[in-house]
């Protein structure tokens, strides 16, 4: 590790969606969160304290077109194995049908959409100091999940402890674009770059906080501005010396930073916006 960001909360996701009330009773209903804050057009949702999406209507936005950059999936971070097969009763109790169930290695995770068609990702973690690192990379792969085990675990009474948005992965137009502004603007670790198409940055020795991949062809085009989907994501570094840091890397890079009070908001070379906060 490079970097001496010890952690990288992740939090809000900005979503662009038509349907706002579909999508917030899809967000509460099947996915476990809660209501934080409801105001006009935005709904703003999570666990434990932690803000996971913040939804937004835009009944007239165009729709994110077929192979373009943007949101490849949220990540949705249960606090152990029990908590994610609570999660996939949930699922299967709301006939939300499954997109994907792998295991990763390092991780756990089951694949769904939401009714926009956002991805999401419901994962656990495996404790650390399993992970297997080797050359400041770690192993990661994508093999089958075992669904029935998973369901055969114990049910814990009462509710499931908090979730939080564990990591946001992307369709990019250029990897190597991309990996060099999230780790040379950013300042996070690269931690993967063995798959095909895809690379995954971190802070803190964690297995990713980005994923970043291709696998809409390289060269994807942007989605139209104010497109439904992903319109931002927020994360917060932990004092105010690492946002400076971002900012100073940031003039230097010649990538445009603005200021919007405590915040520091810049776009990566997709136009994600990224809104960057200081701990505190």
């Amino acid at each position: 590790m490079r970097n001496g960001f010890a952690t990288l909360p992740l939090g809000p996701v900005a979503l662009n969606v038509a349907g706002l009330q579909a999508a917030r009773d899809f967000y509460e209903r099947a996915i476990g969160l809660e209501p934080f804050e409801s105001l006009p057009g935005r709904e703003l949702l999570g666990s434990g304290g932690s803000p996971v999406v913040e939804l937004r209507a835009s009944p007239d936005a165009p729709a994110r077109p077929p192979g373009t950059t943007g949101l490849f999936h949220l990540a949705v971070l249960q606090p152990d194995r029990a908590a994610l097969g609570t999660s996939l009763r949930r699922l299967l109790d709301a006939g939300v049908p499954l997109d994907g169930a792998s295991d990763h290695l390092v991780s756990e995770a089951l694949y769904v959409r939401d009714p926009e068609g956002n991805g999401i990702e419901i994962y656990r973690d495996r404790p650390p100091g399993g992970w297997d690192w080797s050359g400041g990379e770690v192993a990661m792969a994508t093999l089958p999940l075992d669904l029935s085990g998973l369901l055969a675990g114990p049910e814990v009474p009462g509710p499931p402890g908090p979730a939080r948005l564990g990591h946001v992965h992307l369709n990019v137009s250029d990897l190597a674009a991309a990996t060099g502004f999230y780790t040379g603007v950013l300042g996070l670790d690269l931690t993967s770059a063995s798959y095909p198409g895809a690379a995954f940055v971190s802070a803190g020795g964690y297995h990713h906080h980005f994923g970043l991949n291709t696998w809409n062809g390289a060269g994807a085009a942007q989605p139209p501005a104010g497109a439904r989907g992903l319109a931002g994501v927020t994360l917060t570094v932990p004092a105010a010396e690492e946002l400076e840091a971002i900012a100073g890397r940031a003039e230097a890079a010649a990538v445009p930073a603005q200021r919007e009070g405590d915040l520091l908001v810049l776009r990566d070379p997709d136009g994600v916006e990224l809104r960057v906060k200081a701990a505190g």
